[in-house]
C-alpha cells in the first residue's frame, strides 16, 4: 500500500499508468466490453463501476491539454440512438470535477470506438453494468 493512491487502484494499474506516455490511450470498459480480445493489456477491476474507477484514475492521470477532446465515449448505436446514458452525466461531473475545464467529450460509434480501443495502451475490464459506459482517456504531461 502506498499513501495517496486510491485504494480501488491495483499495483498492476499503478505501473500501466506509470509505463504510459504523452499521447497513449487507456480505456474503461464496462462489463459487456470485449476487454480480453480487444485489449493489448488488460487490468481487471471486476466489481467496480465506471465512475469510480474513472475517479481513481483520474486523480493520477493527466489530461492531454494539447487535443480538443481527450476523453471519448462510446456514442449509442442507431438503435438505441433516443437513449441518453446517465452514467455520461456522472462521468462528466467527474472530469470537470478533477480537471480544472469543461471539456466536451468526443462521442465515437461503437465499432470504430472497438477499433480506436484496440490501439489503446491497454484496457480496464470494469464491472459496471450501465449501457454505453464505455470511454477512453488521452493521457496528457506531468509538468510539476
Amino acid at each position: 500500500m502506498l499513501k495517496g493512491i486510491p485504494k480501488i487502484i491495483s499495483p498492476e494499474l499503478i505501473k500501466i499508468l506509470m509505463e504510459m506516455g504523452h499521447g497513449d490511450e487507456i480505456v474503461i470498459g464496462d462489463g459487456n466490453f470485449p476487454s480480453a480480445s480487444i485489449g493489448q493489456r488488460v487490468v481487471r477491476l471486476d466489481g467496480h463501476g465506471g465512475p469510480e474507477i474513472l475517479e481513481a484514475v483520474l486523480k493520477l492521470f493527466p489530461l492531454d491539454p494539447y487535443v480538443e477532446k481527450p476523453v471519448m465515449l462510446m456514442d449509442t448505436t442507431e438503435t438505441d440512438k433516443d437513449l441518453k446514458p446517465e452514467i455520461w452525466g456522472k462521468y462528466k461531473d467527474i472530469v470537470d470535477s478533477l480537471t480544472d475545464k469543461d471539456l466536451e467529450f468526443e462521442h465515437i460509434e461503437r465499432f470504430k470506438f472497438y477499433q480506436r480501443a484496440e490501439k489503446a495502451y491497454a484496457v480496464i475490464a470494469s464491472g459496471e453494468m450501465a449501457l454505453y459506459a464505455n470511454i477512453i482517456l488521452k493521457k496528457g504531461v506531468i509538468t510539476d
